[in-house]
C-alpha cells in the first residue's frame, strides 16, 4: 500500500542547488517545505551499491538517520545499449578528473567506446532516474523513470548538464543540450520519476 505524504517538511538529499530548486518548486503546491544536505551540514555517503535504486537507498537513509526528517534522494545516468548499459549507476565516475567532473570527456570516451566496438546505428541510450522517499519508521517508497532515445556525435547544445548535448529523445529533433529547461524537464527521465511519485504519495 502506498503511503501519502503528510509531512510539511522534506528533506532532499543533494547537494546540487539546480536539483534543489527544481525540487523545491514541484513540492511548493503541497505546502511542504524543502530542506537540502547543505543547509542541513550532511556529507555525502559513499554510493556502494551497482544499481541506481540501491544508491538513492543509501543517501536517503544516510538523511533520515541524521536528521530525524523524511528524505528523498534520487540516483541517475545513462545506459547505452551497445555497451552493455554503460556507464549507468558510473555516469558521474566516467566524468571525474582531479578538477572536477569533465563530461564532455565522459562523452568522448563513451563516442570513442561505440567507435571501437563498431556499435551500430541508431546508437540507441536511455536515461533513468530512481527516487527513494524513506520515512523516519523506515518506510520506503520507490519510483522510477526513463526516457529513450539515440547518441549523436559531434554533441550538439550547451544547456542542461552531463551527457545533454549528446543524447536526442525519441520524437525529438533537438538533443536534451538544445532544449529550454522547461521543455526537457516536460519529458525527462527524472520528470517520468516525479510524476509517479507526487502521483502516489501527494495527490
Amino acid at each position: 500500500m502506498t503511503r501519502k505524504f503528510t509531512g510539511d517538511q522534506i528533506l532532499v538529499a543533494t547537494h546540487n542547488a539546480g536539483k534543489l530548486q527544481e525540487m523545491t518548486e514541484l513540492f511548493a503546491p503541497f505546502g511542504v517545505t524543502v530542506k537540502g544536505a547543505a543547509e542541513m551540514n550532511l556529507g555525502e555517503p559513499e554510493e556502494t551499491e551497482n544499481t541506481f535504486i540501491g544508491n538513492a537507498r543509501i543517501k536517503a537513509r544516510a538523511a533520515v538517520a541524521a536528521t530525524g526528517l523524511p528524505a528523498l534522494a534520487d540516483d541517475s545516468g545513462i545506459e547505452v545499449e551497445a555497451l552493455d548499459n554503460a556507464p549507468g549507476v558510473y555516469t558521474a565516475d566516467w566524468s571525474e578528473t582531479p578538477n572536477g567532473r569533465d563530461f564532455v570527456m565522459a562523452m568522448t570516451k563513451t563516442h570513442r567506446l561505440l567507435e571501437e566496438a563498431n556499435a551500430p546505428h541508431p546508437r540507441r541510450a536511455r536515461f533513468c532516474a530512481t527516487l527513494v522517499l524513506v520515512w523516519p519508521d523506515g518506510h520506503e517508497e520507490i519510483f522510477e523513470g526513463r526516457v529513450n532515445g539515440t547518441l549523436v556525435w559531434p554533441i550538439r547544445g550547451d544547456v542542461g548538464h552531463g551527457y545533454d548535448p549528446m543524447f536526442q529523445p525519441d520524437g525529438h529533433e533537438q538533443t536534451f543540450g538544445e532544449m529550454s529547461a522547461d521543455a526537457k524537464n516536460a519529458i525527462s527521465h527524472r520528470a517520468d520519476a516525479f510524476a509517479k511519485l507526487i502521483s502516489a504519495c501527494f495527490d
